[in-house]
């Protein structure tokens, strides 16, 4: 099981995201939290594997709890401000993932999952923001990726969850993984943020 500590300051958003994380077999809710000072008290309490962290919350915001327990619990950023500050400074501070309140339910369940497993997800529409950003000169890097493996690498690119990916290109969830994966070694690629950094800045995304 999954366990997970929700900290918002909002009660029928600590509940929401409690029905949605509590539906799923592999994951269960062990703490909540009004404020980052609750956060940091019940995540050394009750150990989870992944924090969901507001990030304006009273006594102690959410960025600070962040630094506070990042190097033992898996803390993804959930918040209603997307301000790129917010962003890099989560990041940063060792967030593994960054997503929007209306980001909808499965992109918050895939965000948990991944956590756990060292990946970080970041809202789409955050994603492509940040890379459209990147100051990079265009270029295309060398790769050994295959024809299937450069398709999913555009989706996941431009923001596609594991799911989207699949529907698209009529293939299983698990074979996206698989693909991910296997691009992951090939371009020594920490997580999927940075296969989508290493497309946008080989122009394989964005251009018109």
């Amino acid at each position: 099981m999954i366990r997970v500590l929700v900290a918002d300051d909002q009660a029928m958003v600590r509940t929401g995201f409690g029905m949605i994380l509590g539906a799923e077999s592999d994951i269960e809710v062990v703490a909540e939290a009004r404020d980052g000072v609750e956060a940091v008290a019940e995540a050394r309490r009750t150990k989870p594997d992944v924090a969901l962290m507001d990030i304006r919350m009273p006594r102690m915001d959410g960025l600070e709890a962040l630094k506070q327990i990042a190097n033992d619990v898996h803390v993804v950023v959930c918040t209603t401000f997307d301000h790129d500050e917010y962003v890099h400074t989560a990041l940063k501070n060792g967030a593994c993932g960054f997503l929007l309140k209306d980001a909808g339910p499965n992109l918050l369940i895939e965000a948990v999952r991944a956590a756990v497993t060292g990946d970080a997800l970041i809202s789409p529409s955050i994603t492509v923001r940040l890379l459209q950003h990147m100051n990079s000169p265009p270029q295309q890097q060398p790769h050994t990726l295959s024809a299937r493996e450069l398709d999913v690498v555009k989706l996941a690119a431009i923001g596609r969850t594991n799911a989207e990916i699949a529907q698209e290109l009529f293939i299983s969830i698990g074979t996206v993984k698989t693909h991910l994966a296997s691009v992951q070694t090939k371009l020594d690629a920490r997580n999927r943020v940075e296969i989508a950094a290493w497309a946008w800045e080989s122009r394989l995304v964005g251009q018109k």
